[in-house]
C-alpha cells in the first residue's frame, strides 16, 4: 500500500460509483476495479458493498476513509512544505551578530524578515567578531551582521551601515568636557578596549587613531564586549573607545565625545558564498531595499 493506493480509495469513496472514480485518476474502469480489489486484499478487509445498482462503503471502509484523508492531507502537506523549504519561503536561518549591531541594526533586519518571511525562522546568535567569522567558515552561522574585512572571498557581503569610533568618558572626566578630541589628548589616557583577538577592525581602528597623533595607547583593561568596556568607564577606571551605535544610551553618568577624523568602519551582512541555505539570498534583498548607505 502506498499513497496513491490511499487515492484510489479515496476517490471511490467519495463518488461511490466506479466509473466516475476510474475517470477522476485518469483510468479505465477494468484496471481501476482491480486496484480497489488488491487493496481489499492487501488489507484483507472488505472495504465496499457493491452490487450491480449500488457501491456503499462498510464499517471498516468507513475508518479507513478517514484515516486515509488523514495520511493525505500530511503527505501533500508535506510536499508543499519541501517545495518552500528549497524555495527559501519556509525553513530556519541563523542569522549571527556583533553586539552593537543589535542597537541599531538587527531589530529593524528581524522586523522586516519576519513580515516579508513569517515561515522562516530565524535563529539569533550574539556572538564577538571573531567568533562570527569562525562560525561563517564551519557553517555554524547561514548569515551574519558583522565588521566588512577588506579581503573575504569566500563571503558575499551587503553594506548595511558606516559606523565610526567615539570616545567615552564619565562625566566628571577632563575629556568630558572636549568638544572634539585628537589623538594627542590620549596621550598617558587608560584606555579601556577589546582585545584584538576579539575584535580586530575596532582594535585596528583605535591604532591608527592613536599612531596619527604620535601616540602609544595604553590599555588599561581589556574585555571582550562592549557593554563592560561602557561599565568600566562609568567606574571611572578609564576612557573607551567605541562605536557611535553604542553611544546613544549611556546613562548620566557617562558622555561621549566626537573624534578628529574618527576611524570608519563597515558594518556588513555576510553569507559563505557556498551557502545551500535558499533563505539567505531572500535575507540579502530584504536588506538590499531598506538598508542605504
Amino acid at each position: 500500500m502506498d499513497t496513491r493506493h490511499m487515492r484510489y480509495f479515496v476517490a471511490l469513496a467519495e463518488t461511490l460509483h466506479f466509473g466516475q472514480a476510474a475517470a477522476r485518476m485518469n483510468m479505465s474502469q477494468p484496471p481501476f476495479s482491480r486496484q480497489i480489489s488488491a487493496i481489499e486484499t492487501a488489507l484483507g478487509a472488505k472495504l465496499f458493498d457493491r452490487n450491480s445498482r449500488n457501491v456503499t462503503l462498510t464499517s471498516a471502509g468507513k475508518h479507513f476513509l478517514k484515516d486515509c484523508r488523514t495520511v493525505l492531507a500530511s503527505f501533500d502537506a508535506a510536499c508543499r512544505d519541501v517545495q518552500l523549504v528549497a524555495s527559501g519561503i519556509k525553513g530556519e536561518l541563523k542569522l549571527g551578530f556583533m553586539m552593537h549591531a543589535a542597537h541599531s541594526i538587527v531589530p529593524a533586519l528581524v522586523r522586516l524578515h519576519s513580515e516579508v518571511r513569517p515561515d522562516v525562522r530565524l535563529i539569533l546568535e550574539e556572538r564577538i567578531p571573531t567568533d562570527i567569522d569562525e562560525m561563517l567558515v564551519e557553517s555554524r552561522l547561514d548569515a551574519a551582521v558583522t565588521f566588512g574585512t577588506p579581503y573575504a572571498p569566500h563571503l558575499r557581503t551587503q553594506l548595511l551601515a558606516r559606523d565610526r569610533l567615539r570616545l567615552i568618558a564619565r562625566a566628571d572626566h577632563p575629556l568630558a568636557e572636549a568638544d572634539v578630541i585628537g589623538p594627542e589628548r590620549l596621550e598617558g589616557e587608560r584606555l579601556i578596549a577589546a582585545p584584538a583577538s576579539v575584535a580586530p577592525t575596532l582594535r585596528s581602528a583605535i591604532g591608527i587613531f592613536c599612531a596619527t597623533g604620535g601616540t602609544v595607547p595604553h590599555f588599561a583593561f581589556e574585555p571582550r564586549l562592549q557593554h563592560t568596556i561602557i561599565r568600566l568607564v562609568g567606574e571611572g577606571l578609564g576612557v573607551g573607545l567605541i562605536p557611535q551605535s553604542l553611544c546613544s544610551d549611556l546613562g548620566d553618568a557617562i558622555v561621549s565625545r566626537p573624534l578628529q577624523d574618527p576611524p570608519e568602519f563597515d558594518v556588513v551582512l555576510c553569507a559563505p558564498i557556498a551557502t545551500k541555505n535558499p533563505a539567505v539570498s531572500e535575507l540579502f534583498e530584504i536588506a538590499g531595499s531598506h538598508f542605504r548607505v
